[in-house]
């Protein structure tokens, strides 16, 4: 852990909301001003910080006397319109008394998953950071729907992650880290200290629910994980109750657990292309479709296609699934979804005879197609 951590120097900090609201009974100036003072001195330090902070609908739920977390939507807009003021108000305070500027940002999916918004997302991020800004970054919870939302803050901060290019992830909890079990269940499990991101085994030992107040549980956090080591940033999930934390990780002390990227890491256009979370599409290939692209790093061809569901335009992003149904890729397609489905199983050289014209030999180029 020390020489992966100690060499970070673009670091997004995601705090959870039973760490900033005192478990659900409105916010914690005490924790706030805690993450304020850790995360200056990880500045001090010659770091960037992006700190991605729930706790906005908690706040509003204690702001409007509401026990329980409400599950219509609108409800939740408005809790989470009237906290996130609070919550921005806060933490601007805290940072100010380190002479530190703070930034509200607030995303959906959407703002991901358009091109050109991405891009100038990315672009907003990483000037707050060079004039030395610390950008609160939170899902935009007043606008959200079942569609665009990222359902927790752990899948958004692994998409900042990968947007700003970050060094490493650090997704801080009320657990010490993953264990080989639910340690509230069972006695015998035992903490992780280092793995692999995206090793298959973790997300078979995550599992169990967050808290009432929350939405995310250990699962989440190993798939967040997988998704920031696209981009090779190394995430590490470990307890916000640990004194300084922060810091000592950085200096190099093993906390919690880490969970390394590989040496490899996408180029930005299709890390883009992996991160979306909603597609307007699916394609399912046989088997040999499935080995070609897995293997040999081609093209994928209509003829390998046995099914294609949605309705999409060209160029839109389509999810890739294997004969199992599994999501395997994602890619960029050349054919609408009534043309996709005439194509479908039939040879390149048949779908001019077919639809009367051809755009592209291939249904996803392999230049638009990003393996999961």
């Amino acid at each position: 852990m020390k020489t992966v951590l100690t060499q970070s120097r673009r670091i997004v900090v995601k705090v959870g909301s039973s760490l900033v609201t005192n478990q659900g009974t409105g916010l914690d100036m005490s924790a706030l001003g805690n993450w304020a003072r850790q995360i200056a001195s990880l500045r001090a330090q010659g770091c960037e910080v992006v700190l991605v902070s729930s706790g906005a609908i908690a706040e509003g739920m204690q702001r409007l006397g509401w026990k329980q977390r409400p599950s219509a939507v609108h409800e939740l807009q408005a809790a989470a319109a009237v906290g996130q003021m609070g919550l921005v108000q806060a933490y601007e305070s805290c940072f100010r008394q380190h002479q530190i500027h703070a930034a509200q940002v607030l995303l959906t999916h959407a703002d991901l998953a358009d091109r050109e918004r991405y891009l100038n997302a990315r672009s907003t991020l990483r000037t707050l950071l060079s004039l030395g800004v610390i950008p609160i970054i939170n899902e935009n919870d007043t606008v959200v729907t079942d569609e665009i939302k990222f359902g927790d803050n752990d899948t958004l901060g692994a998409l900042v992650a990968n947007l700003i290019e970050a060094d490493a992830f650090v997704i801080l909890t009320d657990q010490d880290g993953l264990y080989t079990a639910d340690p509230r269940k069972d006695s015998s499990a035992t903490l992780i200290s280092e793995a692999q991101a995206g090793d298959a085994k973790l997300e078979v030992m995550a599992g169990g629910a967050g808290s009432h107040i929350g939405r995310g549980g250990m699962i989440t956090k190993v798939l967040a994980a997988k998704r920031a080591a696209r981009s090779g940033a190394h995430t590490v999930i470990a307890s916000g109750h640990e004194r300084d934390v922060l810091p000592r990780l950085l200096q190099g002390e093993s906390i919690g657990t880490l969970l390394t990227a590989s040496a490899l890491s996408l180029d930005a256009r299709k890390q883009w292309l992996a991160d979306h979370l909603q597609v307007s599409g699916k394609v399912s290939l046989d088997a040999g479709a499935v080995r070609v692209l897995r293997n040999e790093g081609k093209s994928l061809l209509s003829i390998g296609v046995t099914q294609v569901s949605g309705e999409f335009q060209r160029g839109a992003v389509v999810a890739i699934l294997d004969t199992e149904g599994r999501d395997i890729a994602r890619g960029l397609v050349n054919y609408n979804a009534d043309e996709a489905r005439r194509i479908a199983g039939k040879a390149s050289g048949e779908i001019e005879n077919i639809l009367g014209y051809v755009d592209e030999p291939e249904l996803i180029h392999r230049d638009n197609l990003v393996l999961l």
